[in-house]
């Protein structure tokens, strides 16, 4: 039997007038529950507010002046106010906070809510609801965001008096930063902001049974440690919960007190510096190969803020064979769902290791250290022949990797970096040099295209105007393109580069790889005549060359558009853009619309499967592989 959700229970229950409701609380200022609202975001410290208006919400909008102590973004849709409030998040390490209506309104918020859920990113999302007398009569613009929401949410509220509204707001504000953080959606009646309360501060949250573990518990550090000291092929690795917790220091520290390598799922690039040699990359699907075979091939997997999403584990039975598995993680859910572990710990990332670094010395000083030299020779093994590499174009234009690694190689050592999804995205991970902890923003759990751009003004509002290159492709960009003018408007001055192939880039390799090369729905035609034939052809028939033109779309926002061809034209573009920072800068860099992404594993196969280029599978070949069964290479014996 389906229960209802919480807004279908309570339209089922008789309503009295709210003209009948009894104001007992009288300490405090008197004030409506709009006024209430803005005043609670103040007291909480939230300094930048981003949304859409309309009906639901105008009373809170109506109090919202130059005198208000945040500032508010107006974007150009509900679900780039979401991206963008998760972008700041990420960027600042404080709760994004979004403003938005009922009804479609509330809805558009949905894949937002979705991806933070996902990426466990830190949001308050307030959502305007009609009045409590019209719940659940199809009133216009009514929908049950609660109910929607409830599978994709950590927690939700749905307001109906006005003096709740300053605690349950306190309540969201530290639930969704507390603990695994993720997205609370706090959804106000329009009863309740229209309606009088007495505003008083603090509030006292009323939160039973909500006291997240941050510590860990019993003899299980000294099980890890000892699982440490008898391990001769030991990874660590680590994910977003490592980042969410700040924890980069502390992980450096344990691989240099282990002597283990690193390896990083997609949301914690950068989490230590890419220059640290245990530092070995991304794995999983389009991993590096020393990262994914040392995974394969350990005796010790360390999960560190990690949840063995599929895209890291390819076919689970297969991931880390004869590894045993230590599994470090403040959300109790996620130890034991797709891998059992040997040692479960449950607590916050940098609490647990801030404990376990001591334990693993002490065991250190009694039984020494295990020697990890043929370990470490394997993996150098896979470093030198398996280093990240491309294909050159067949049809002239650019290399979308070089232009990745150049961007990388001539941008501020303090950029923060943004990516949409697709193939884009999988370059930036391999490419960019990551030297500094949160540079990194990207949609990785849910895969939202149309992510980048208004995550990258986000996160531009939060440094405050501080360098954010945004790299998209110009299928992912057309999603939310009409932000520019957001960005062009509230001075948030990011810097975008298009890798344009005029395709769905991964889908297209998808389909050249697993379709038969049918690229059906695949084609965007928003580039492919640039040449000259092209160009005649356009012109005979009196057709636009392209659609659309990124760099006029970018001048017609206000922004500065640029194109590259070649790559003395894209060095002198990325040139340019690092010396603007007044306003956006757009450069359509056109590329091989053929490039693939390698290394790459296939949906469903093993990681030992790993295709480094076609026809090249490292880990399945004998000579330089870790034997499972002693600790020195295959090649050694």
């Amino acid at each position: 039997m389906a229960l209802p959700t919480p807004l279908q229970a309570f339209s089922a229950v008789p309503k009295a007038s709210v003209h009948d409701d009894k104001q007992t609380i009288t300490d405090g200022e008197k004030m409506t529950g709009a006024h209430a609202l803005v005043r609670t975001l103040e007291d909480l410290g939230v300094t930048d507010v981003f949304g859409v208006p309309g009906g639901a919400i105008l009373p809170v909008y109506h109090q919202i002046n130059s005198k208000t102590k945040f500032r508010f973004m107006l974007m150009r849709h509900e679900q780039a106010a979401g991206h963008a409030a998760e972008g700041y998040a990420l960027a600042t390490g404080q709760v994004g906070v979004c403003l938005v209506t009922s009804g479609p309104g509330a809805t558009n918020m949905i894949t937002p809510i979705a991806d933070a859920n996902m990426d466990s990113v830190p949001m308050v999302v307030i959502t305007g609801q009609v009045g409590v007398d019209s719940i659940g009569t199809d009133a216009f613009q009514e929908a049950d965001i609660v109910g929607a929401t409830y599978p994709v949410v950590k927690h939700s509220y749905l307001v109906t008096s006005a003096q709740d509204i300053p605690r349950v707001l306190a309540e969201a504000y530290y639930v969704a930063n507390s603990g695994r953080p993720g997205p609370v959606v706090v959804d106000v009646t329009k009863t309740a902001q229209t309606g009088e309360m007495y505003y008083s501060w603090p509030q006292r949250m009323i939160l039973p049974g909500y006291n997240p573990t941050t510590k860990a518990h019993g003899h299980v550090l000294n099980d890890a440690a000892r699982l440490f000291g008898q391990s001769y092929r030991p990874v660590l690795y680590v994910g977003g919960g490592a980042v969410r917790s700040n924890a980069g220091e502390l992980v450096k520290k344990l691989a240099d007190v282990t002597g283990a390598p690193i390896v990083t799922t997609l949301p914690a690039r950068g989490v230590v510096p890419d220059s640290d040699p245990k530092v070995l990359g991304m794995l999983g699907m389009h991993g590096t190969i020393a990262a994914t075979g040392a995974v394969q091939r350990c005796d010790l997997l360390v999960a560190i803020g990690a949840r063995f999403d599929d895209r890291v584990t390819g076919k689970l039975e297969a991931f880390a064979p004869a590894a045993r598995v230590i599994h470090i993680d403040i959300d109790p859910a996620e130890i034991g769902k797709n891998r059992q572990p040997d040692v479960p710990i449950v607590g916050d990332v940098s609490a647990v290791l801030a404990d376990l670094i001591p334990a693993i010395e002490r065991t250190q000083a009694i039984q020494g250290k295990p020697d990890l030299k043929p370990w470490w020779n394997a993996i150098h093994d896979w470093l030198e022949r398996y280093p990240i590499t491309w294909e050159e174009p067949t049809d002239g234009s650019l290399a979308p990797q070089w232009v990745v690694k150049k961007l990388s190689e001539m941008a501020d050592p303090d950029t923060v970096w943004v990516t949409g999804v697709g193939q884009h995205q999988m370059w930036g991970a391999q490419l960019i040099d990551f030297e500094k902890p949160n540079s990194w923003i990207s949609s990785g759990g849910l895969g939202t295209m149309g992510y980048g751009l208004p995550a990258a003004i986000g996160a531009s509002i939060g440094l405050k105007g501080g360098p954010v290159w945004l790299i998209d492709g110009d299928g992912s960009f057309q999603m939310t393109s009409e932000e520019l003018a957001a960005a062009f408007h509230d001075g948030a001055p990011v810097k975008i580069a298009i890798l344009n192939n005029s395709v769905y880039g991964m889908v297209r390799q998808w389909q050249t790889l697993f379709y038969e090369r049918h690229y059906s729905a695949t084609n965007l035609l928003d580039g492919e005549t640039h040449g000259a034939e092209g160009s005649q052809q356009a012109a005979a028939d009196d057709l636009p060359l392209e659609v659309p033109d990124f760099v006029k779309l970018a001048e017609a926002y206000g922004c500065v558009g640029m194109r590259a061809f070649t790559e003395e034209e894209a060095a002198q573009a990325i040139k340019r853009a690092n010396e603007i920072n007044d306003r956006p800068v757009l450069i359509d860099f056109r590329v091989w619309k053929d490039a693939m992404v390698w290394p790459m594993v296939s949906a469903g196969a093993s990681n030992d499967d790993v295709t480094y280029m076609p026809g090249v599978k490292p880990l399945r070949k004998p000579t330089g592989i870790v034997d499972i069964d002693a600790n020195k290479t295959t090649s050694e014996k």
